[in-house]
């Protein structure tokens, strides 16, 4: 099977699966210069109110598949990082499932993500110390504002894995699932994140990015105003309802 990034999306969910079977989902330089151009045609789909990441069968992602990069480090990280910066500027809620090996540009991806769910038995790594590897420092500094600084620098000291109990308590992860659990929950929570506004979403996920200009904080609260999105909210809380949220992001 040749090594592909796989999409659907169903109600609402798009999902993408890492498909490199004989290689871990170790991620090949076409799967990196493949992910940034879905990414924007799922972001422009307005079908799409969030995203889910995970791998093929046992495995989230092993990294870089080293064994077909001929190119130099320079080159590598040219693909890779422009994959996991297109993840983290998804405008949409992103969710990392994750089962078995998450390691190295894997875990950069998963990092990438607004949220990560593992099953039991998932371990973590990010190894540029093993292969005298500069980690870039925008992947670092998310890294940092994940875990903080001193987990952060475990990780990439050391290159050692860590299992999910440690992921969990650190912040790595935001749930640990049962064996066999975790596609039901993956599914529970995608569908309530459909369900509530995406106004409130879009807008947390640029606030929540960094310092905010003051015209943008000026744009929301006029997206909000003309919405009328907190209006929807509060008249179903009263009348015991689903809310309609019917903002959507404007076209580009």
């Amino acid at each position: 099977m040749e090594p592909s990034l796989e999409h659907e999306v169903a109600d609402g969910i798009a999902t993408v699966v890492i498909r490199h079977p004989a290689k871990r989902n170790a991620m090949t330089p076409g799967m990196w210069r493949a992910l940034p151009p879905l990414l924007a045609r799922l972001a422009a789909d307005p079908a799409v109110r969030a995203l889910v990441l995970t791998g093929e069968g046992d495995t989230f992602c092993a990294g870089a598949d080293i064994g077909s990069l001929s190119a130099t480090y320079e080159e590598t990280a040219g693909i890779a990082l422009p994959a996991e910066e297109a993840l983290a500027a998804f405008p949409k809620p992103t969710l990392a499932a994750v089962r078995g090996y998450c390691v190295g540009g894997g875990c950069q991806l998963a990092a990438a993500c607004d949220l990560r769910f593992a099953e039991e038995g998932a371990q973590f790594g990010i190894t540029p110390a093993k292969l005298g590897i500069v980690y870039a420092p925008t992947s670092t500094r998310r890294l940092v504002e994940l875990v903080g600084p001193a987990t952060a620098k475990f990780l990439l000291f050391s290159g050692e894995l860590i299992d999910t109990e440690r992921a969990l308590r650190t912040g790595l992860v935001d749930e640990v699932l049962p064996a066999g659990g975790l596609d039901k929950r993956v599914a529970e929570f995608t569908r309530v994140l459909v369900s509530r506004s995406q106004l409130t979403q879009a807008a947390v996920k640029e606030f929540a990015a960094g310092s905010v200009a003051p015209e943008r904080v000026a744009y929301w609260q006029e997206q909000a105003g003309d919405s009328k999105e907190a209006a929807e909210g509060i008249a179903a809380f009263f009348e015991r309802r689903p809310p309609r949220f019917r903002w959507t992001p404007p076209a580009e």
